[in-house]
């Protein structure tokens, strides 16, 4: 058994930060938002083994990039298949599968959140900032059209954190976890 939890947490470690990136790739195309070159060299390298063959049966759609979606996925699904060599049955394994990638969504969404908050208190200059402002801004704006500032502090940010949080427990709920 703990031959097996160091197996699932070496997997676990590499599937994140593979699908971490894959959805990052997803994610500044669906904004439009043009990446630093240093994340641009490390999100295209780490993930174009994948994303490249993918393109021949996932084309881009509707201005999406397809393959790094279902390419995150497939990468969740393979880290939960450890699950199955556990003895788990394949129903559980694909709903484990769904259920982290749309966590993995959440979490990432957060930490751009986080990162911005960050960057805002310490040094809005930085040169990543404008990129990460820019990855947050579809979440955010429609926030700032409800929320207004208060004494000039613009708390779009821990509103948008906090429904971030409601949609991790709603999803917890939904598949029972």
């Amino acid at each position: 058994m703990l031959v097996l939890s160091i197996v699932m947490l070496i997997v676990d470690t590499v599937a994140v930060l593979l699908g971490s990136v894959l959805l990052l790739r997803f994610w500044m195309q669906a904004t439009r938002v043009r990446p630093p070159s240093s994340v641009a060299q490390f999100t295209f390298q780490l993930s174009d083994w994948l994303v490249r063959p993918m393109r021949r049966i996932v084309p881009g759609v509707g201005g999406y990039d397809w393959a790094s979606l279902l390419g995150a996925f497939l990468i969740v699904l393979l880290a939960s298949s450890v699950m199955f060599i556990a003895g788990a049955p394949v129903e559980m394994v694909l709903k484990v599968a769904l259920y982290r990638f749309l966590q993995w969504i959440l979490y990432g969404f957060m930490i751009l959140l986080v990162i911005e908050a960050i960057f805002s208190w310490i040094n809005p200059q930085a040169p990543l900032a404008p990129f990460i402002r820019a990855l947050n801004e579809p979440l955010l704006r429609p926030i700032r059209r409800v929320v207004p500032l208060v004494g000039n502090l613009d708390l779009s940010l821990l509103v948008a954190l906090v429904l971030l949080q409601i949609a991790q427990l709603v999803l917890r709920m939904v598949f029972g976890m």
